[in-house]
Formats: C-alpha cells, structure tokens, sequence
C-alpha cells in the first residue's frame, strides 16, 4: 500500500473547530484572570463596589444614614470617617455632606480599613454593629470606587414576623426565577437524552465570568454607559455558551450516543468535564471574587411590608419575561413542539419524521445559552468566582427532580418553590444551612410523588 503522508491541512475539520473553542476559552480566561484575581475580603456586609466616576482612580465612600423615630429616613451630615492602608498608616479622612455623602481618594488598590468616628454621629444615633468598627480587609481593584455601610440604630423588626416573611418570600422568588432560567436546559437535555448532565453548572460560570470580562477587564462600553457595558457582556456570555453547547454536543455526547455509551460512562463523562473546566477556570482566573462595576449600592423601592433593590426589581421582572418566552416557544413553535415530542417519546418522534439530532442540537445551544444568561443574573446578586454554577448546581438538580425531570414547566415550577423554601426557611434555620430546606422539601415531595410534581407516572414491567 502507498504511504500517505499527514500534513497540517489533513487534520480533521471537527477536530480544528475543537482546538479552537478550546484555546478561545483558555484565551478569555486567561485575559479575564488578573482582574478578577482582587478579591473582596469584606466578608460581603458592609461594603460594595462601584463604578469609578469619571477622571477616578480608586477611592472608598458611602453614604450614612439613619432613622428618625417615625422610621423615616435621615441623612447625617458631618460624621467623620478615617480611612487607613494595611500598614495602619492613614491615607485620609471625610466627613459626609448635607446628602450624608462621603468619599476618600487613595493612592491605588489594595486594602484598606474604614473608621467610623461615633463621637461625630449626631446625639441619638449610635452603631448597630460596633464590633464591626472599623472595617476592615477592604480589598480594592483598580479604577474601582468601594461603597461601606455602618448600619445605625436597632433592627426593626414586626412582632408577627409578617414583614419578614414577606422580604425572604420576595428575595425567594428571585432566587427561583434564576435557577430555573439555569435549570430549563438542564431538564431539556435529560428529557431528550437521558443524560444527568454535572457539568451544566460550569456553563452557569463561564457565562458569567464572559460578561465580568467584558465589562470589567476590557471595559467595552456603549455610549459610555457602565450598565450598557454588562448588557453587551451579557449578550456575548449568551453566544458564548451557546456556541460551547453545540461544541460540547457536536464533538462529545454526539459520538457517544452514536457508539451506544451507557448513561452511567456518559454521567461520569460529564464529571470529569465538570471538574476539568472548573479547575480551568481555578488555574486561569484564581479563586478570588470579583463584581460586576454596576453591581453598586442603589436606593431600594420601598412596598410597606417588604423592599425591593431596582437591580432585583429588574432581575424578577426580565427573568420572568424571559421564562415567558421560553414557555411560548416551547408551545407555539415548530422547534418547541419537536423538543416536547422527543422528550415525551424519542422513538414515536423520530418514526413520525422529526430529526432528533437537530432537536437534541438546538436543546444543548439554547439550554446552555440560558445557563449563560442565568450565570449573568446569578453574577449581579452574588460575587463571580471559579465555583459559582457548582454551588448553583445541586439547586438546579433540586429544582429539576422538584418539578419532574425531563419537563421545561418542572422545572419552573420545582425552582420556584426550592428558591422560596431556601430562602424562608432561614425564619427557623441559620443562614449557613439554609440550602437544607429545599433538599427537606424535595424528599418529603418526592416520597408522595416519586415522579415530581409536574413528571408523569411510568409503569415497570
């Protein structure tokens, strides 16, 4: 027989396209990683960061306020706050304005403490927290303006608890709404093949770490506007992961499914990417934190019984919109219907002339391009780090089972309720086991209904 001789051109179509999504992805993380290697040691309560104003560097700030004995709100004008380097050294003092705004230049990142002087705070007033004067391990990046809080006065609280349970139930809704968007293409893929997909979770991150990048370390704006910023990056991170999700298909469970691999070689095959494309992300980025730079300290919305930050008010409201649509194109278009009909029975589906490798296609771009939007929103209430969509990932599987697997409206509504149960199970559990109440709520269900709330019952045998 001749010998052929391989040349560079000879190498497989599929297998350039692989090696290139794969150094894209390295090469995103790898220009993402030294920004998001500053990480915020404030320990979340009490401080925020910013975007930097313009002509700033790097500065810390906030705004006092109190209130008054009918509960309204005050802003306090000449309280004094100090703020010193790692060294102890001071760097410079503020005392807030009439808007009880205050602000101190520094001389570049790093960290930092924050002094409240309580002898300057108005007769009346005193710290909440004293213990937490001052703050410290405030981390800074660069071109960042950092925002501390010193809350004052008691807590008010209602002695019927209603007000309470009102804020977790809408801090609950939220929460839901974003694990379902990240948990419909989880439950679409199980639906049409079968696959329990563990690495589902890494999308939720990269899609979030795309529009970090975008909108921090690159700084790609519209017409200078921070918030258009993070619209772009969000609308990158959805192309991104959907175009990783046609990769992830076309050139892993694709061959898999034609060679007849078993649903446990597939599931330990989606472990394997799952820590390998975590560790990536660990190796590129470090395991620090980072913020988006409009993820700030706004003025919340006030209802009576419970308030409402507009960034959250946003989140509920898109995410629902987005659910919405998602729901309406599932039922009122062609793709939709061959997506339920191959979830509801593969063999019927493809016998009345539907190609189930484009359904099962189209399902993997589209349920990792919403992972990739659910990981922008879940980015805005939390920080952004290597493990974010692992964290996320046993509340998807809980709201999935919840709900039924294999349904897009299951998992909606298992979300929904696993969101709620997390958060207003925290009126009876501390805060660091709350994610206990949803896991409780989905066996107690679960040994009524073993097929979920929404699943259909199957005979064996």
């Amino acid at each position: 027989m001749p010998h052929t001789k391989l040349t560079p051109t000879a190498q497989p179509r599929w297998l350039r396209i692989l090696l290139g999504a794969i150094v894209a992805l390295l090469g995103l993380t790898a220009i993402g990683g030294p920004a998001l290697a500053q990480e915020d040691d404030s320990g979340g309560e009490g401080t925020e960061e910013v975007a930097p104003d313009e002509g700033a560097s790097e500065s810390i700030g906030g705004v006092i306020q109190a209130r008054d004995e009918e509960g309204e709100q005050v802003l306090l004008e000449g309280v004094t706050f100090i703020v010193t380097d790692a060294d102890d050294n001071e760097v410079g003092s503020a005392d807030s304005d009439a808007e009880g705004v205050w602000r101190v230049d520094l001389p570049g990142p790093g960290v930092y403490s924050v002094l409240l002087v309580e002898e300057s705070l108005p007769e009346g007033n005193s710290l909440r927290n004293p213990d937490n004067n001052p703050l410290t391990e405030i981390s800074v990046q660069p071109n960042t303006n950092k925002n501390t809080l010193f809350p004052l006065g008691e807590r008010t609280s209602s002695g019927d608890n209603t007000n309470r349970v009102a804020q977790l139930t809408v801090d609950g809704l939220k929460l839901g709404l974003i694990i379902a968007i990240c948990a419909i293409g989880l439950s679409l893929i199980y639906g049409t093949t079968g696959l329990v997909n563990f690495s589902h979770g890494e999308m939720v991150t990269i899609g979030a770490m795309t529009a970090y990048v975008i909108n921090v370390t690159w700084e790609l704006s519209w017409f200078g506007s921070w918030m258009s910023s993070l619209v772009f990056g969000a609308m990158v991170a959805i192309a991104f992961t959907g175009f990783l999700g046609y990769i992830y298909n076309e050139f892993v469970w694709k061959p898999l499914r034609n060679k007849g691999a078993s649903l446990i070689a597939a599931l330990v095959v989606s472990i394997g990417f799952s820590i390998l494309v975590r560790y990536v992300l660990l190796y590129q980025f470090g395991g620090r934190a980072g913020f988006y730079r409009d993820f700030r300290i706004g003025e919340p919305i006030d209802f009576g019984i419970f308030s409402i930050l507009r960034k959250d008010l946003f989140i509920i409201v898109f995410s629902a919109l987005v659910l919405v649509a998602v729901g309406l194109a599932l039922q009122k278009t062609r793709a939709g219907k061959a997506m339920r009909a191959v979830a509801d029975n593969r063999d019927l589906a493809e016998s009345s002339g539907i190609d189930v490798e484009k359904v099962i296609r189209l399902v993997w771009i589209v349920g990792s391009a919403l992972a990739g939007l659910g990981g922008v929103m879940f980015g805005l209430t939390e920080n952004i780090n290597w493990e974010m969509g692992f964290r996320l990932l046993l509340l998807m599987f809980a709201g999935v089972t919840l709900g039924g697997l294999g349904t897009a409206y299951g998992a909606l509504l298992g979300s929904i309720i696993a969101g709620l149960f997390i958060q207003l199970s925290t009126l009876i559990l501390p805060g660091d086991v709350k994610n206990v109440g949803a896991l409780v709520v989905l066996i107690l269900i679960l040994l009524v209904r073993p097929q979920g709330l929404l699943g259909r019952a199957e005979r064996i045998g």
